[in-house]
Order: structure tokens, then sequence, then C-alpha cells
């Protein structure tokens, strides 16, 4: 697989947890970015910190890599390949793929070893 490059994002963000009956809250569909997903059991909404959702429960401080893209859906191991990297380090990571790209989440206060990390493993992180 070619090395892939990673773009940092700006934005700290906030994964939150709803119940799965749950409507989700206008003022997520005013950010520039947010990701839903909902199963039978929840409704989870990942936002950025400065938007203040009343959720049941919240996990903040998340900084974002997008894998940049688009990326082909032929292209496999690409999450896991990055996720093992991370893990090798004790970096937890919180994935999210949408249909043109993959986007992992890192805690802020590993944010610098993460990237260190995959530059370490020839991937380039602007």
């Amino acid at each position: 697989m070619a090395t892939l490059t990673l773009k940092r994002l700006n934005d700290t963000f906030t994964i939150h947890s709803f119940p799965a009956n749950s409507e989700i809250p206008s003022e997520v569909f005013k950010q520039h970015m947010y990701f839903i997903a909902k199963t039978n059991d929840e409704v989870s909404v990942v936002a950025p910190s400065t938007l203040m959702l009343l959720s049941e429960d919240s996990e903040p401080d998340w900084q974002a890599l997008e894998v940049v893209g688009p990326l082909d859906f032929s292209l496999t191991g690409i999450l896991s390949k990055i996720s093992t990297i991370l893990a090798n380090k004790k970096i937890s990571i919180f994935a999210i793929s949408t249909f043109d790209t993959d986007y992992v989440l890192v805690k802020s206060n590993k944010i610098d070893s993460a990237i260190t990390a995959l530059t370490n493993n020839n991937y380039q992180v602007i």
C-alpha cells in the first residue's frame, strides 16, 4: 500500500451518547462538521467541543486526523494499519469512516505522540 497522508484538523471534538429513540438536537446540523451514528441501542454524535449538548454521556477532548482522500473502496487495511501503529504506542482511537475517507480521533493529550508514531512509520501528517 502506498504511503498515505493524514491531515490534522484544528477542531477539538466531543463524542456524545444519546438513547436510541432520541431526536438529534437541531444545533448539531448547524456545525461545519459532525458525525452521527444510530443503532438499536444508542445514537452517537461527534461534534466540535464548542457545541454544548445535553447528552446521556460524553467524552470530550478528541482531535482528528483525516486520511486525505477520496479513498477507493478497493483499498484494504487503512484503519487496521493506523490503529495497529497507535495501539503499539498505547494510544486509543475512535475511528469514523465516510464515503470518501476515514477519520482517526485521538485524545488531545496524545495527538503529538500519535503524529510522531505515524510519521515514524512513513505516514505524512500535514
